[in-house]
């Protein structure tokens, strides 16, 4: 599934709420403040099969929920965007080109908080 992509958007700045964000995923669309990079895209993309995983409605609780208990955690909103696996899952895997092409189903499960 290929997300539709939105190059110089105001978007990641205004939901940049707890972390600064680049770029921003929902579902079906990728919004990046500049031009963006291959690096990029394939990071969101990532988000967007983990997206259609689970519903959109589970992804979203899934981050809210990871997010949240990293916070408790570390007391820290850079701590916790990094304990969501979604995160870990696409920031290990950004750098694969074929990585969408050979990506085991809820590959996002093996990523601990």
């Amino acid at each position: 599934m290929k997300p539709i992509v939105v190059r110089h958007s105001k978007v990641p700045k205004l939901l940049s709420w707890f972390v600064e964000a680049y770029a921003i995923t929902l579902f079906p669309f990728v919004f990046i403040r500049d031009e963006g990079d291959e690096r990029v895209i394939r990071h969101e993309s990532i988000h967007i099969v983990q997206y259609a995983e689970l519903f959109v409605v589970g992804f979203l609780f899934l981050y809210a929920y990871d997010f949240i208990k990293g916070y408790l955690k570390h007391k820290n909103s850079r701590k916790a965007y990094g304990n969501i696996r979604f995160e870990q899952e696409a920031w290990e895997k950004e750098g694969i080109e074929n990585y969408l092409d050979t990506r085991e189903k809820f590959a996002w499960r093996k990523y601990n908080l």
